[in-house]
């Protein structure tokens, strides 16, 4: 479209009229335009989301404190996350007074996490700070869920099972905010819920299933912000056309937009949980203005590009990336109360060294991220070979799942009723879900490719953010996972590609039926491998054969 809106919807009926009718009407065709018109209720979807996340607490909740011991990085956040809750910032370990000769690798883990497990708690070295490598709002998220009662492992990992329930209602009003249609945001929401990945983070206390929420919440968010930007736009340029004015060749600017400046926050959060949510920040900062040039280019503007530039881009900015780094910087807040917290006192135990111009707690903050990043550059898979690390060209298919726990015949574990017993909690995906997923990426990338479509090009955004920076890291040792960061967008695409298949409503009645045997039969086979795995998933006690009949490929053990 080359002209304007005021050449182009000036000609329809009602406009130059400065009355309610004709802004109305032409607000209604701007609507459309903009892909506002919901043919359903919106709290069709809320309802739907609370069944969702009723279904998602019922698999996430019960036997939370299963296994009642730490597993795996459990051994780091779940007891820093405690000493923050005594001292406000991390404290090291004790380490054994009467060590092994020779010591065993993780000798001092040991000593600690024996205690700490047998219920005594204070297990921290006092006045000596730890030096960790990520932020902390992820291990005061688990703090908070500890202070209810230190002593149950039920509440070590309640904070991330509440966030995984929270994180299946939100991809149910996503998807219905995406795709138009609570059903199919009731089937992204099961997906979600039944899937292997993410019930295991959700029963783990890890800091990633905390950085997939803030991502999630972020992009809801910015979903929001989209839709009440059209909307405001729509209701601008009808009210500009039907009073007979010419619309400003930039468009209108779009004023305060609240949503956006709490996905700052959120995506500050992201970030102030794991330093990979800077990605993730840099990627929703140019979709949303995208979106934005979109619906400039929609309503009929002339310099849309130009008015992208001028009235969105450097206020998306603000809304953003000065909120996140503030959100970011109020989540070291116990660090900075804390005057023997690790590297606190740098700047002024190091004047030399500091940044003149920033105040010492900055300039000692500063040094402590700087001493942090080389540490993250270190780790590679010549000095740090783990038997679980998976290369990221294997995370779709599930190549390498990571084994959180396991314990066997060799550890004397009984109560299966047969001579060989296993418990596992394995971070294996939903195999319907993953490999399904991966098919419905390809197919959102074709139809954003050949359709422009839009909500193919959201789901992907996100994706790809929390996904392809690991493809840079090919030297470092990474694991499969990091992915649950990306779990919703795949849901999510998988959604998208049995959208297509359902069909739409104006479609033939045969063409919806075999349509929803489609989509049917996908969401059947998504249960059905629930139930198969759900034991290896929460470390339930089963027969070594039936622990066996479950690791599919070799790579799986």
């Amino acid at each position: 479209m080359s002209s304007s809106t005021g050449t182009v919807l000036d000609r329809r009926p009602g406009a130059g009229r400065d009355d309610a009718g004709a802004v109305a009407a032409t607000r209604q065709r701007l609507r459309e335009r903009l892909g506002l018109v919901h043919p359903e209720p919106a709290w069709w979807a809320w309802a739907v989301a609370a069944v969702m996340g009723g279904i998602a607490a019922l698999l996430r909740l019960p036997g939370l404190g299963r296994p009642a011991e730490l597993v795996f990085d459990e051994t780091y956040y779940v007891k820093q996350a405690y000493s923050m809750l005594l001292f406000g910032h991390e404290v090291r370990a004790l380490e054994d007074p009467d060590p092994p000769d020779p010591k065993p690798e993780d000798w001092s883990d040991t000593y600690a996490n024996d205690l700490f497990n047998s219920g005594t708690l204070d297990v921290f070295d006092r006045g000596n700070p730890d030096f960790v490598v990520h932020p902390p709002l992820g291990k005061w998220m688990i703090a908070a869920g500890m202070r209810l009662d230190p002593d149950d492992t039920f509440f070590w990992r309640l904070s991330a099972a509440v966030v995984g329930v929270l994180m299946v209602v939100l991809v149910v009003l996503v998807a219905r905010a995406l795709f138009g249609s609570a059903l199919l945001g009731g089937v992204a929401g099961l997906l979600l819920a039944v899937d292997g990945h993410h019930i295991v983070h959700s029963r783990t206390s890890l800091l990633d299933i905390f950085l997939a929420f803030w991502v999630l919440v972020a992009f809801a968010l910015l979903l929001a912000d989209r839709f009440a930007a059209r909307e405001r736009l729509a209701r601008r340029v009808a009210e500009t056309v039907a009073a007979g004015r010419r619309l400003d060749p930039y468009g209108p600017w779009l004023g305060w937009r609240p949503y956006r400046l709490l996905a700052g926050v959120a995506l500050g959060a992201a970030c102030a949980t794991k330093w990979s949510g800077l990605y993730v920040l840099a990627a929703f900062g140019v979709l949303t203005v995208l979106w934005d040039m979109g619906a400039r280019r929609a309503v009929g503007v002339d310099r849309w590009f130009t008015g992208m530039l001028v009235r969105d881009s450097w206020f998306a900015f603000l809304a953003l990336v000065p909120v996140a780094f503030v959100t970011y910087l109020a989540s070291w807040t116990g660090w900075f109360r804390s005057p023997d917290a690790y590297s606190r006192q740098w700047a002024a135990e190091n004047p030399d060294e500091a940044t003149p111009w920033l105040p010492d707690a900055l300039a000692s903050l500063w040094h402590y991220h700087v001493s942090a990043y080389d540490f993250h550059r270190s780790i590679n898979t010549v000095d740090n070979e783990h038997p679980y690390m998976a290369n990221p060209w294997s995370w779709l298919v599930m190549g390498r799942p990571t084994s959180f726990y396991y314990r066997g015949q060799n550890e004397g574990l009984e109560g299966c009723g047969a001579d060989a017993c296993s418990s596992a909690v394995t971070s294996l995906g939903n195999p319907v879900v993953w490999w399904g997923g991966t098919i419905a990426v390809v197919v959102c990338l074709l139809a954003w490719l050949l359709r422009r479509d839009w909500r193919a090009g959201a789901v992907l955004v996100p994706l790809a953010a929390c996904y392809l920076p690991w493809f840079a890291f090919q030297d470092r040792t990474i694991f499969y996972f990091y992915a649950v960061a990306f779990v919703p967008y795949l849901v999510l695409a998988l959604t998208y590609a049995l959208g297509l298949l359902l069909g739409p409503v104006t479609a033939s009645p045969d063409r919806r039926l075999w349509g929803a045997v489609g989509v049917g039969a996908v969401v059947v086979g998504a249960v059905a491998c629930l139930l198969f795995f759900y034991p290896v998933w929460t470390a339930q006690v089963i027969t070594t054969s039936e622990w066996r009949l479950r690791m599919w490929w070799p790579s799986w053990v």
